[in-house]
């Protein structure tokens, strides 16, 4: 039964809601910005009726049962509205996660530092494996061995493709160097046929340009003042042949219508020779003189006087090499040298003849001069060769640049058109012109 005290304080004072919140004060929002929540009230109206003889009772046991009832609420609420149970489940909920995703990363951390061991295959694994590696191997291997025949086939058509084509490139090649070769042949005998030509024409002279230009002024000096008229034929033809007497005079005079210096009539003389043929018989003594022997009997003054032609009569020298120096009438600018054998049409035998020969020359002092120039040198001025083919006389000009003034010359044959025993030289004869003023030293360089 409930106390008389507790029962007027349920009778003196009525029961009020009571909202229950747990929140600490300091966190709260203020006042004014704070939502207006709505809070669940009780109402307890227990007051005893007048009438009821049990109401002091009923009030007590409410009184009593208010207390209990907040009691309830203040551990049934939590701070966000919810029960507690949920957020004890939720925090649970949360922790067991936590503690399994650390569970896991340690697991897997130990079993990083810690691999298990490799489970060993069994015999029949390995067998196996071994089967499967040896098929792959002679597959392979018998890939390889047909790409190996195929690159072998290629590499051998390659190879008789590049050997036909090489093949057909040689004959090509060789064909066309045939006909190049022949052409080329053919260019060099019309380059000697040419040469030939120019030689005989330059050897002929019929009309030099100072003839051409002295023509010329005697024709014009022939129509005297009347220049303006017109040019008679007849008078043409009248200049013309009466140049031609003249040089048909000149040629007939000594053959080449030029001046020799080396003629015997004038002065000229063979000083030195090369080992005469037959020297038993033709002054052997007299070729072991200084000068290889004077002019009285001397053969070798032969190759320096007019020649008419006559087999035999030459001035035969031994071997088919030799040298024959002679001494000009005076000294010259030497411009040519004209080399002379008996003709072809009334030879006997032509192998004696010279063929390859050098002419040299130089100046030498006489005795008169201050100082005297007996040691002065000789210098090469044409090489040249004697050609059967052609005219039986033949001049060759001098090669030799800046040639000066010479008194001396020299003609060596190195050869001759086949004769072992002896070399015959009918005539030799030395052309040029006279300086301007007398040279007593040798001007050459």
């Amino acid at each position: 039964m409930a106390s008389p005290s507790i029962s007027a304080a349920a009778v003196a004072s009525p029961v009020t809601p009571v909202a229950l919140d747990p929140s600490p004060v300091a966190s709260r929002p203020p006042a004014a910005t704070a939502p207006v929540r709505k809070r669940p009230v009780l109402l307890l109206d227990q007051r005893p009726h007048p009438s009821t003889p049990t109401s002091r009772t009923a009030a007590a046991a409410a009184a009593a049962a208010a207390p209990l009832s907040q009691a309830r609420r203040k551990r049934g609420l939590s701070s966000s509205g919810r029960p507690r149970w949920q957020t004890a489940l939720s925090v649970a909920a949360k922790n067991a996660a936590l503690l399994a995703v650390l569970l896991y990363l340690g697991d897997q951390a130990w079993r990083w530092a810690h691999p298990a061991p490799l489970a060993q295959p069994d015999d029949a694994a390995l067998a196996g494996y071994t089967a499967r590696i040896n098929d792959v191997e002679a597959s392979l291997a018998r890939a390889f061995g047909a790409l190996k025949v195929q690159l072998e086939a290629v590499d051998r058509k390659i190879d008789g493709e590049v050997g036909a084509a090489r093949g057909e490139l040689a004959a090509l090649l060789e064909e066309k160097r045939l006909a190049i070769e022949g052409q080329l042949n053919l260019l060099d005998a019309r380059t000697d046929e040419l040469n030939d030509a120019l030689g005989g024409l330059r050897r002929m002279e019929f009309l030099r340009k100072d003839q051409f230009e002295a023509f010329l002024d005697e024709f014009k000096e022939s129509l005297g003042s009347n220049s303006g008229a017109e040019v008679d034929l007849d008078q043409v033809l009248a200049l013309a042949r009466e140049i031609v007497m003249r040089e048909i005079e000149k040629h007939a005079a000594d053959g080449v219508g030029r001046v020799d210096y080396a003629v015997g009539s004038a002065g000229g003389r063979v000083v030195r020779y090369s080992e005469a043929y037959d020297a038993g018989k033709r002054g052997g003594l007299l070729s072991a003189l200084p000068f290889g022997g004077g002019d009285n009997g001397d053969q070798s003054q032969k190759i320096l006087q007019p020649s008419f032609g006559e087999p035999g009569q030459c001035f035969p020298l031994k071997g088919s090499s030799g040298f024959v120096e002679i001494q000009l009438r005076k000294g010259i600018i030497p411009e040519a040298i004209t080399l002379e054998h008996v003709s072809k049409d009334v030879a006997y035998d032509m192998s004696t003849a010279p063929k390859d020969c050098r002419l040299s020359g130089w100046y030498q002092g006489t005795h008169t001069e201050t100082p005297p120039n007996h040691a002065a040198e000789m210098y090469a001025l044409t090489e040249f060769t004697y050609d059967l083919a052609k005219n039986n006389i033949q001049t060759f000009d001098i090669t030799a640049p800046d040639v000066g003034v010479v008194n001396m010359v020299r003609l060596d044959f190195t050869s001759n058109h086949g004769s072992s025993a002896l070399t015959c030289i009918y005539r030799i004869r030395v052309h040029g012109h006279e300086p301007v003023t007398p040279v007593i030293a040798s001007p050459l360089p």
